[in-house]
Formats: structure tokens, C-alpha cells, sequence
């Protein structure tokens, strides 16, 4: 996901969206840790996904302070 179509996302939908990639990951690593995944990259990926979305998330509390 890039940050164009992060920052059009609502506050409540970033919220929602990073519980949902955060499961997903957590999902993943349990996954992988039983019988290796065939993309290993893809959790770096998410995990920087969420990055993302935690940035613009934490922006957008500094800007309404």
C-alpha cells in the first residue's frame, strides 16, 4: 500500500485497517515459524505496511493537538 492511499483513508479506517494487518502479520509469523512460507519478503512488507499506516495515524493526533 503506498502512503497516496494511506493518507485518503479516514482515522477510522486507518485504525481498523492496522488492527487487521497486525493480526494478519502475527497470523503469518505462526505460519512461518511451523512450515516456511513460500514469500518470506512479504512479512517485511506488512510490517513496513504498517509502519506506514502508523505514521500518518500519529501525524494526523499531532495535527489535531
Amino acid at each position: 500500500m503506498k502512503i497516496k492511499e494511506v493518507r485518503e483513508l479516514s482515522t477510522k479506517e486507518l485504525a481498523e485497517r492496522i488492527d487487521a494487518e497486525v493480526s494478519s502479520l502475527n497470523q503469518k509469523r505462526i505460519n512461518h515459524s511451523i512450515s516456511p512460507l513460500d514469500n518470506p519478503a512479504a512479512m517485511k512488507e506488512q510490517r513496513r505496511t504498517i509502519a506506514r499506516l502508523k505514521t500518518v495515524l500519529r501525524q494526523r493526533e499531532l495535527n489535531n493537538e
